[in-house]
């Protein structure tokens, strides 16, 4: 949320003696909500797009096209798969025991509706609250085994910038495979979450 403004003024002569007045502002900002305030802008940002591909025919989530995925449909897959797995690696579960674990969730929602995928992540997102809300320290840290890289301590903040970074590069994927379809996209910038009261008041 935006807090108080400092505003003050600094005066500076020039050599042909105008004043200027320099106008500072520093805005506060609480740090502690910001990695909740990113997730909060991945769940609403997979919303909006969803939305909007609701309004076109319903063929668009499983008609094939040459790109990252073979459909819009295994794209949210992806999104919902690797969201499900972070999860379970915030709850304390090693990621690699984690990856297995979501696996099944690929042959499950591989050939789900609009609909289907926006009550599925919703019901994630819900699931991540209700765990953050027992978090008192996201800057907590815990040792990472990532099966595809190295051992890490990593912040459990840094986990939560990661899912939104990853939901961000994929719904990308995602207005590619729109236009390749011959549909527009929607945007889903962040600077538009800004301005979703409801949405940003959440963090």
């Amino acid at each position: 949320m935006l807090s108080d403004f400092l505003f003050y003024n600094v005066y500076r002569q020039t050599p042909h003696n105008y004043a200027i007045q320099i106008c500072v502002f520093k805005k506060e900002t609480n740090h502690m909500n910001y990695p909740l305030h990113m997730f909060n802008y991945h769940v609403w940002a997979n919303r909006t797009l969803l939305s909007h591909i609701g309004t076109l025919p319903a063929e668009v989530m499983t008609r094939e096209v040459n790109s990252s995925y073979p459909t819009i449909a295994h794209a949210f897959t992806h999104i919902y798969v690797v969201d499900s797995m972070w999860l379970q690696v915030l709850q304390g579960i090693g990621m690699q025991e984690a990856l297995e674990a979501s696996m099944p969730l690929i042959a499950q929602t591989q050939h789900y509706t609009v609909e289907q995928f926006d009550q599925a992540l919703e019901q994630l997102a819900e699931r991540y609250r209700a765990l953050l809300a027992e978090q008192p320290d996201l800057e907590r840290e815990i040792v990472l085994v990532n099966p595809f890289a190295t051992t890490r301590t990593t912040r459990l903040s840094e986990m939560l910038l990661h899912v939104a970074n990853h939901g961000t590069y994929h719904r990308g994927n995602v207005s590619t495979m729109l236009r390749q379809l011959g549909h527009p996209s929607t945007m889903t910038d962040y600077m538009l979450y800004w301005y979703q009261p409801s949405e940003s008041a959440k963090a």
